[in-house]
């Protein structure tokens, strides 16, 4: 914990059990992971300039950003004896769980995206431009962190309106994501079925079908928070953790970061190549090249 008269953390467990060092090897694990797949996404759409200008993938840019981010916080949050959330207090103020907002907008913004330029194609066109989608991702990086810039100003008295506002905008997007995702998957069944087969039908399928499986899974590793939050508000209780590495809500959460990237990775073909184009194939050339030369 952060100390009044000290200046360090302590670590998140204590190393006296077998469950100990697996839970902090865990932890470690989940965080390397999460910054290579999310940040080796990040670097193929930049890298890729066909990639770069299509809107999905633009979407799929912001995401990563974050998820390399909250990767990146997943070494502070779980590997330190801290609680990290929109109701604590810590150095680290309000950015690990601000980039899980991110996303959560991110998320709604491509939905919509993905449902007008299959449902309207022809407003799609005329309106939404490559400016237009990435001005929307970056105000959603401008949205959140105004938003915990706000709970940081704020007195300690009038910091739990702002928490029950957050978590009430949570909700209501979460009704429009299940919402939009129950729509975009009757599109996908049954109006692409009437285009006629090309690359165009191809690629709005590819990106309906990322969509809708990236924000399921995303539905599902967050409704063990919701509920529990639904829960905790309607008894007035709640179970008390020794800190975040503990929490499995809140690890579940977290895993949400490495689970995303992943998932584009294996739904898109054009990512895969472009990741392993810029990224993995120089690595893991260079390694065969050196390991020839040591041999020769």
């Amino acid at each position: 914990m952060i100390g009044t008269n000290s200046s360090f953390l302590s670590l998140s467990v204590d190393f006296n059990s077998l469950g100990d060092y697996f839970l902090f090897i865990f932890h470690v694990t989940a965080g390397i992971s999460t910054v290579l797949v999310a940040g080796s996404v990040v670097c193929g759409i930049i890298a890729n300039r066909t990639l770069f200008t299509q809107h999905r993938f633009i979407f799929m840019l912001n995401t990563s950003i974050s998820d390399t981010l909250t990767g990146c916080g997943i070494f502070y949050q779980f590997l330190f004896d801290v609680e990290v959330g929109f109701n604590t207090l810590s150095w680290a103020f309000y950015i690990i769980p601000t980039l899980l907002g991110v996303n959560i907008l991110t998320f709604l913004f491509a939905q919509f995206d993905r449902y007008f330029a299959v449902c309207h194609p022809y407003i799609y066109g005329r309106f939404i431009t490559t400016k237009v989608v990435i001005c929307v991702n970056a105000y959603s990086w401008v949205h959140m962190y105004c938003q915990g810039l706000l709970q940081h100003l704020l007195p300690r008295s009038k910091l739990s309106h702002m928490v029950i506002y957050i978590r009430m905008s949570i909700f209501v997007i979460i009704f429009i994501k299940v919402s939009l995702t129950v729509k975009l998957f009757f599109v996908a069944r049954y109006q692409l079925l009437r285009e006629p087969p090309g690359p165009e039908r191809d690629s709005k399928k590819e990106s309906l079908l990322v969509i809708i499986v990236v924000v399921l899974f995303f539905l599902l590793f967050w409704c063990p928070s919701m509920l529990y939050t639904i829960v905790v508000t309607l008894i007035r209780k709640h179970v008390f953790f020794r800190n975040d590495a503990y929490n499995p809500m809140k690890i579940l959460s977290r895993t949400n970061a490495l689970c995303t990237p992943s998932l584009y990775l294996w739904a898109s073909p054009s990512l895969r190549a472009a990741v392993w184009k810029t990224v993995w194939s120089k690595i893991c050339c260079r390694k065969t090249n050196t390991r020839l030369v040591t041999l020769l």
